[in-house]
């Protein structure tokens, strides 16, 4: 009966983390689909893009309850521990890799920051305290959610203390730093965009944490992708092909392409005459 809750649960939070979110508050809105519209990606940002801040924030939310719905709905039935940390991390991984829409996802740090939330009332309390802590005084939202993200297993160890849910908290966070790697290189080089906002205040931290989101969408859009073999490889291998064929071809057909082409037009009978009374 355990390993039959272990698979069920792991299941429904994949498929939960899998649902998107962007396209049920489109359909309910009567907005422009996000998968066809805009960066054609379903996700907040791009719903920020289509139809507004409300709208985004509204899809932010749905992405936390994907996150938490299944992990409570584990704690309801009072499975094992590591049956719930284990939902987590099958709701995150639904998130960013999700089954529906050509695994192609998110950066899954609303749905972690739910599920958390699902997993320990105070642990989810005190990851969204580290990423308002490092986003007003950075104000960087990547860094934030990295910062965040990579402290999680640390204040699951603390809050829960438990070993067996601190693994698939763990690769939460490695999944997360994963997503956010061209973030980390942008921070590096200090070209990541800050967050902009008037008021400090939490709704207004959220909005601008969309927006940078936004931006960092297109840059990541921009990025050039690596060809393998290059084109100017693929040049040269059919320059060379073509000099090995010219060299089998036999003297007098290469004369006759020579004088094939030394041979010009005939000029025609109007031009004779032009050039005829044209003064000399």
């Amino acid at each position: 009966m355990t390993a039959l809750a272990f698979i069920f649960f792991i299941a429904l939070g994949y498929l939960s983390g899998s649902v998107c979110s962007a396209v049920i508050v489109s359909r309910l809105f009567s907005l422009p689909d996000p998968r066809i519209s805009g960066s054609q990606n379903p996700g907040a940002t791009n719903v920020l893009r289509l139809a507004g801040k409300k709208y985004a924030a509204m899809v932010l939310i749905a992405d936390m309850l994907k996150g938490l719905f299944p992990v409570l709905l584990a704690k309801i039935f009072d499975v094992e521990p590591m049956t719930i940390s284990f939902t987590c991390l099958a709701a995150v991984l639904g998130h960013m890799y999700p089954l529906f829409f050509g695994f192609r996802g998110g950066k899954g740090v609303a749905t972690a920051i739910g599920a958390l939330l699902g997993l320990h009332f105070i642990l989810g309390v005190i990851v969204i305290a580290t990423w308002l802590l490092v986003a007003n005084f950075t104000r960087y939202s990547s860094l934030a959610s990295i910062v965040s993200m990579a402290l999680a297993p640390l204040y699951t160890l603390i809050t829960i203390g438990r070993l067996d849910v601190f693994p698939p908290v763990f690769f939460i966070a490695l999944f997360v730093l994963y997503k956010h790697r061209n973030n980390i290189t942008r921070l590096i080089d200090g070209e990541e965009p800050k967050i902009k906002f008037k008021r400090s205040n939490l709704d207004e931290e959220i909005i601008s944490a969309i927006e940078e989101e936004e931006t960092d969408e297109l840059l990541d859009e921009e990025e050039p992708e690596i060809l393998s073999p290059s084109l100017e490889e693929e040049k040269d291998k059919l320059a060379a092909i073509l000099d090995e064929e010219k060299e089998k071809l036999p003297p007098s057909t290469k004369n006759e392409q020579v004088g094939r082409a030394e041979v010009r037009p005939p000029t025609s009978h109007y031009a004779q005459e032009a050039n005829a009374l044209s003064p000399q």
